[in-house]
Formats: structure tokens, C-alpha cells, sequence
């Protein structure tokens, strides 16, 4: 016995057997691989926080710019001469620049001066047109990207002016030269006298001009062009169409516009009074409208596009109108006042829009100069002035800087940072009366057919979109998922079971881009022809479902076989495809009895709706179907792992399968059961493809479930591609990235909450 004790256990002092040295080691590798499992998993969790607070701070400084305030500095100060004329009336001076704001114009009764910036150098033309002293009594300039004015002479006639910029490169040096010239002069006034007012257009059958004549009679003219007769005659003559506009109000206008197609004439009068003359038959004007603007109208403009109107007074208000047509009424247009802009401390001298937006810059006779925007009813920068009045003002033609010349003879250039005036919380969240309504809407339009087109930047049109497509694809998906993973968990036979769920969970790798394929190309047309039947469907097939449990439970057990659920299934089966069979057997049938032989005549008869063949009911079937396999897995994976102990306890304390299911199943895998929804819930929300491919994409805000939407990915996949970088189209696609993101972690962190709070009060299942 000792013996063997002594071979059991060395003798003290003796060295450890090889066997405990490699139990040794083996611990030790054990624990630092423990420990090197755990720093990795530790860096990966810190590696997936930092990546998500990585792409929030990404989207965040993408967006951030767009609610940058506008700021500007002051460039560059030239003292020029400016004659007495000019000053007493500042109507008869203009100033422009070009897009490089490198070459700026002084333009006046005297003749015309050309500086370089920020220099202030003059340049010297070798040929420019000249005009004597007192010549040129009044002078307009034609909106539009091109710098044509016509010049109003002291015997009644006008002289079209144009001035250009050639831009040459030589050795990587960009240089401009200005080149003036002069057209053939026409005559405005037949009276001869000078012209005190004018407005002037270059349109494209001809110039067109309203002149106001000191002793306030105003005579329109347009110089058209005609075919010369003869049958072999190439050359075009000219045709000078006149007529005097005798009107009340006339002889008070203070202010003339002429809107880009030379159809309509706008005048402002000393009183505050707006007219509207219908003049596109030139030799028949027509007063369409007198409108109160409260007090002397000192300045008009037309911005871009020629729908609003730019109305400047004495008293320095600054308002924006529109002309209107009611499409139930119809007739001539009428001027609607849209909003109203900060006002001035001194009246307003001069308007000049922007020619890339709907943005316009104002200065008045204290010196001060703002920059507004008519879409966001904003007033972006205010330039405070020196108490010398500005005489004439331009917004450059990319909207980054301004040349103003006051009354003291200073020509001062500005740089603006201004690089999405139209991006506000107001103009993107809150209902907008844009240019061709009559009330406040939420529009989503970033594009048109025009460079003068308004753009709309509702974000809440598509926003409804998304939330619309989440509510009808969760609505179908949700019970098919549940209570199917409820049936394959609790009462579904074991060999079935191992065949179901692999097949449905095979369904949740199918591309989206083949659902979306299927669903507008092959569903949307047949569901469209087979609507009735869908509709008797949804009401035949839970009544059939009602009938078959009922009747099976009424069966004799030797009718319903031996293999149990099985024939249940297959009975059932049987029951649903012969319903959807009968359905669609009786479709035409259905559609009489139920929609009076016409489903889309009936819908919108009725409840006002109109069918589009790709609509929200195609993306709720569409969608549920790529949803319903996330929440069936994870359903049923919950349902599954509920303890076997568990439902074999309470079945011995005499508890029917369904009380079993209701009162202790559902219960104890109700914190799987909501992660499944929240997880398919941010899958629907995110989905891009199905909904750009098989629904309209119209941004409409109508819960209809029988016309198109547009969700915020699609937005996102359909925009980006023709979105400028940088600019602010791009910058509000990252905006609804930015809202996908903070919706889908509140929806995901309130989903967690609720799921551990579930966990623990049901955690004594």
C-alpha cells in the first residue's frame, strides 16, 4: 500500500511528470486565447460603434452646409464720375458684370465705361458706340443672361444695345474683352418728344418697347419681322407695329416691365397702383387688372422665369406677386401678392434677380443692399449703407457677388457665399405657396424642362411615401409571417416542418431587383386585370378558412384519418386553391356584381380614386413577400425555443394547444416575436429596388392605396445620378439618407427597450 502511494505521489523535490506540464501549458493557451476571442470581439463591437457614429458624422457634414447663413464681404471700392444727371434720376444709369466678375460696365446718358477687377483699372475700347450729352434721357435693361439694353433718346426713339464678353485662353490665361454694338435705332415715340420711362425686351420675332413720355402718354411699339413679298424673295423686312396705351393710371406710371415674350405689360404708379396690360396683339392693348401695392412703386423685376413679380415702393417694402389663373374660371390671369420680404430704410432704387434662381438682390437710397430669396420667403443678407443712395445694382450672373455704384461715384464689387438659399426648415418641412398655385403645398420636384423652372424641395411628400409603403407591406406581411410561424412551430408535423421553413428562408435571398422586376413587369399588369377577383379574395378566403376550421372539428375522428395535421393541411390546401381558382373563374362576374362592370369607373366614382396599374397595393404584395421570410424565421426560431418543459406542463394541467399557445407560448417568445416585426419593419423602410421599379414614383401625398408613391431610398436612387456634387439637390439626398438613418436607430433603439422589457417580465417562462 505504501508502495503504491509513493508511485501515486513524487517525492517533494522531485521534477513534475511531463503529463501535468502539458495540462499546464494547455491552461495557459486556453486562457490567452480567451482573452485574444475577447479583445477581438471587444475591438469588433467598438470597430461597429464607431463605424455607425463614422457614417452619422459623414451624413451630418454633408448636410450641414445647407443651413450655412449667407455672408458677404466687400471686394473692391472704384471712384468714378457720375454725372448730375445720373443722380437726379437714377433710372437713367445702369451697371453689369460678367460671370467672372473680372469686367464691370458703368452705363449712362454719357456713354458707357469698362473697369477690370479687382483692379478697378479702366479699359479703353477701340470701338464703342458714342452718344452726345443728353442724349439718352431714359434706358432699360432686357432680362435674360444677356446683357441687351435699349436706350431711350431725347427725340422719341430707342437704340438697342448689346453688350458682350469674349473670353480668350492664351498659354492657361483666361482674358475677357467686352465688345459693345449698337442696332438699328427705331422710333418709340411718334410724337418726338423724349422718352421719360421705358421698357424694353428682345424677343425672338422682334425688340418691343413701352415708352413714357414726359407728359404721360405711353406708346407701345415692336419692330416684326416679315417675309418680303415675292416668290423667290430670301430677305425679311421690318415691320413697325405702335399704338398709345390710353388707360387710367397712365400718366402716373413711375416704373415699366415687359415680361420675356413681350405679351404682357406691367406699369407702377406714384399712387401704389399696379397695371396689367394684355398686349400680345400689340395694336389692341388690353387692361387685364388694376391692383393696390399701398404706396409709390419705385421698382419692379421680373425673376427668373417670369411668373413673380419684384415690387419695390417708397416707403422701402419689398414684396413678391404672381400672376394667377383660376383653372375652374379660367379668363385672364390676375396678380396675387405671394409674400412679403424685409423691408428697407429707404425707398428702393433697384431690383436685380438672379439668373440661376429665384433669388433677387435689392438697394435702396440709404445705401444698403439685400439679397432675398422668394421661395423661402427669406431675406439672406443685409448690407448696411453709408447714407448715399444706390443708383443702379447687379447680381451676378452665378449669384456669388454684386456690383452696386451710389451716388457719391463709388462702384463697389461684393463676394456672397449664398449656395442653397432655398434650403430652409420652412421651404423643406413646412407647406410652400410656389410659383403656379394658389395655396401652400408640400411638393417634391427638384427638376424641369427649363432653367427658369422653380424647384421644390418638400421633403415631407416622400417621407409619406416611405411611411406608406411601410404601413401597407407591414399590414399584409405581419399576419401571414406571425401566424404562419405560429402554425409550422406549434401544430405543424415534424417532417413537414423540416421542409417549410428551409424553403422559406431560401425565399429571403431572392434579389429585391428580381421581386421589383416581377412585380411591375408581370404582377401589376395582371393584378390590374384581375382586381375583382382580388377583392372577393380577401373576403372569400378568411371566410373559407372560418368554414374549413369549424367543419374539421365537426368531422368524426374516423373521417379525418390517422395521420393527424397532415390531412388537416392538405384539406386545407385543398379548400384555399379552390377558392382562389373560383375567384378567378368569376372575375368578370365579380366585377359586375360588385363595381357595376367597371372597378375603376366605380372607384373613382364613388370614393373619388383613380387606379394607376403600378399603386401601392402591387408594392404591398410586392414587398410583404420580400419581408414575410425575415419575419417568419425569427418568428419561428422564437416560437421553437421556447422550453418543451414548459408547454408539456401546462398541456398536463389539462390546458388546451390553443390556451397553451396563448397564454404561455406567444407570451414567453413575445421578445423574439417583436424583434422579427422590427426587423422587418427596417427592411421595408430601406427597400429601394421593388419601389423604384413597380411603383409610379410620383411624390404624392395621398394614403390611397390605388396610386403611386415615392419612399426616401427610392428618391435617393432616382436623383443622385443627375444631382450636380455639391450642390443642393445633392446635398438633400444625403439630408433624406441622414433622416432614413436617425429613423431607422429610433425605431431600432426603441425596439431594443421594448424587447429587453419584455424579456424581463416574461423572463419566469
Amino acid at each position: 500500500m505504501n508502495q503504491a502511494n509513493s508511485t501515486a505521489h513524487p517525492v517533494e523535490g522531485t521534477p513534475p511528470s511531463s503529463s501535468v506540464l502539458s495540462k499546464s501549458r494547455l491552461r495557459a493557451l486556453r486562457r490567452w486565447t480567451d482573452h485574444g476571442a475577447r479583445g477581438v470581439i471587444t475591438l469588433g463591437g467598438w470597430a461597429t460603434i464607431f463605424s455607425i457614429f463614422g457614417i452619422f458624422a459623414y451624413l451630418f457634414i454633408e448636410v450641414a452646409p445647407l443651413f450655412y447663413p449667407a455672408s458677404w464681404s466687400q471686394k473692391t471700392t472704384v471712384e468714378i464720375d457720375t454725372s448730375d444727371e445720373a443722380r437726379q434720376n437714377p433710372r437713367n444709369v445702369a451697371v453689369g458684370i460678367n460671370e467672372y466678375m473680372e469686367v464691370g460696365y458703368v452705363l449712362g446718358g454719357r456713354g458707357m465705361a469698362f473697369y477690370t477687377f479687382p483692379t478697378g483699372s479702366p479699359i479703353h475700347l477701340e470701338s464703342m458706340p458714342d452718344f452726345e450729352e443728353g442724349d439718352v434721357t431714359a434706358l432699360a435693361r432686357s432680362p435674360g443672361k444677356d446683357d441687351v439694353y435699349g436706350l431711350g433718346t431725347r427725340v422719341g426713339r430707342v437704340i438697342p444695345l448689346y453688350v458682350t464678353f469674349r473670353v480668350t485662353f492664351e498659354d492657361g490665361v483666361r482674358t475677357t474683352e467686352p465688345v459693345v454694338t449698337a442696332g438699328e435705332p427705331f422710333e418709340a415715340v411718334p410724337t418726338g418728344d423724349p422718352i421719360a420711362r421705358l421698357a424694353y425686351r428682345e424677343t425672338d420675332s422682334g425688340p418691343i418697347a413701352a415708352a413714357l413720355t414726359g407728359s404721360g402718354r405711353l406708346f407701345l411699339t415692336k419692330m416684326q419681322e416679315s417675309e418680303a413679298e415675292g416668290l423667290f424673295a430670301l430677305e425679311k423686312e421690318s415691320e413697325l407695329l405702335r399704338t398709345e396705351i390710353i388707360d387710367e393710371g397712365v400718366e402716373a406710371l413711375s416704373v415699366l416691365l415687359l415680361d420675356d415674350l413681350g405679351e404682357t405689360l406691367l406699369g407702377g404708379t406714384t399712387d401704389g397702383r399696379l397695371l396689367y396690360w394684355d398686349i400680345e396683339d400689340v395694336q389692341n392693348p388690353r387692361l387685364m387688372g388694376m391692383y393696390s401695392a399701398g404706396t409709390s412703386i419705385t421698382a419692379l423685376s421680373y425673376l427668373i422665369g417670369d411668373r413673380s413679380i419684384v415690387v419695390g415702393t417708397e416707403k422701402g417694402t419689398v414684396s413678391v406677386w404672381m400672376s394667377v389663373i383660376n383653372p375652374d374660371v379660367g379668363g385672364d390671369p390676375r396678380l396675387q401678392k405671394i409674400r412679403d420680404l424685409a423691408s428697407h430704410d429707404g425707398a428702393v432704387t433697384a431690383v436685380s434677380p438672379s439668373l440661376r434662381d429665384k433669388g433677387f438682390l435689392t438697394a435702396d437710397a440709404s445705401g444698403s443692399v439685400a439679397v432675398h430669396h422668394s421661395t423661402s420667403s427669406q431675406t439672406l443678407i443685409r448690407i448696411p449703407g453709408n447714407g448715399t443712395a444706390i443708383l443702379a445694382a447687379m447680381f451676378a450672373p452665378k449669384t456669388d457677388g454684386a456690383l452696386v455704384l451710389d451716388g457719391s461715384g463709388r462702384l463697389i464689387t461684393y463676394d456672397i457665399e449664398n449656395e442653397h438659399p432655398e434650403s430652409t426648415f420652412s421651404s423643406l418641412f413646412l407647406p410652400v405657396l410656389y410659383e403656379g398655385y394658389e395655396e401652400l403645398l408640400h411638393i417634391w420636384q427638384s427638376t424641369g424642362g427649363s432653367d427658369a423652372f422653380e424647384p421644390k424641395f418638400g421633403l415631407w411628400p416622400i417621407m409619406f411615401g416611405t411611411l406608406k409603403g411601410t404601413i401597407y407591406a407591414m399590414l399584409l406581411a405581419t399576419p401571414l409571417a406571425v401566424l404562419g410561424a405560429i402554425y409550422t412551430a406549434m401544430f405543424m408535423h415534424p417532417n413537414i416542418r423540416a421542409v417549410v421553413k428551409p424553403v422559406v428562408e431560401i425565399m429571403e435571398a431572392l434579389p429585391t431587383v428580381v421581386l421589383g422586376f416581377l412585380a411591375g413587369l408581370w404582377f401589376a399588369p395582371l393584378l390590374e386585370k384581375i382586381f375583382p377577383a382580388v377583392v372577393a379574395m380577401f373576403l372569400l378566403i378568411p371566410l373559407a378558412v372560418v368554414v374549413v376550421c369549424v367543419g374539421w372539428q365537426l368531422l368524426p375522428s374516423r373521417l379525418k384519418g390517422t395521420s393527424g395535421n397532415v390531412t388537416e393541411l392538405a384539406v386545407f390546401l385543398l379548400v384555399l386553391a379552390g377558392t382562389v381558382w373560383l375567384c378567378l373563374q368569376l372575375n368578370h362576374q365579380i366585377e359586375s356584381w360588385l363595381f357595376n362592370s367597371n372597378y375603376k369607373g366605380w372607384l373613382q366614382a364613388t370614393f373619388g380614386l383613380a387606379y394607376d396599374q403600378r399603386n401601392a397595393l402591387v408594392i404591398a404584395f410586392a414587398m410583404g413577400m420580400a419581408v414575410i421570410p425575415t419575419i417568419f424565421s425569427i418568428s419561428e426560431d422564437s416560437l421553437s425555443n421556447v422550453p418543451p418543459h414548459l408547454i408539456a406542463g401546462s398541456l398536463a394541467l389539462g390546458a388546451t394547444p390553443w390556451q397553451t399557445l396563448t397564454k404561455l407560448v406567444i407570451i414567453s417568445a413575445s421578445p423574439g416575436l417583436f424583434s422579427a416585426l422590427m426587423i422587418g419593419l427596417g427592411r421595408v423602410v430601406g427597400e429601394t429596388m421593388i419601389v423604384l421599379m413597380a411603383t409610379g414614383n410620383t411624390p404624392v401625398m395621398d394614403m390611397n392605396l390605388f396610386n403611386g408613391f415615392r419612399t426616401l431610398s427610392a428618391n435617393i436612387a432616382v436623383e443622385m445620378p443627375e444631382a450636380p456634387h455639391g450642390g443642393t439637390l445633392y446635398r438633400l439626398l444625403f439630408l433624406a439618407g441622414l433622416l432614413l438613418f436617425v429613423f431607422t436607430s429610433i425605431v431600432n433603439t426603441l425596439a431594443e427597450i421594448v424587447r429587453q422589457r419584455l424579456r424581463a417580465r416574461y423572463s419566469q417562462f
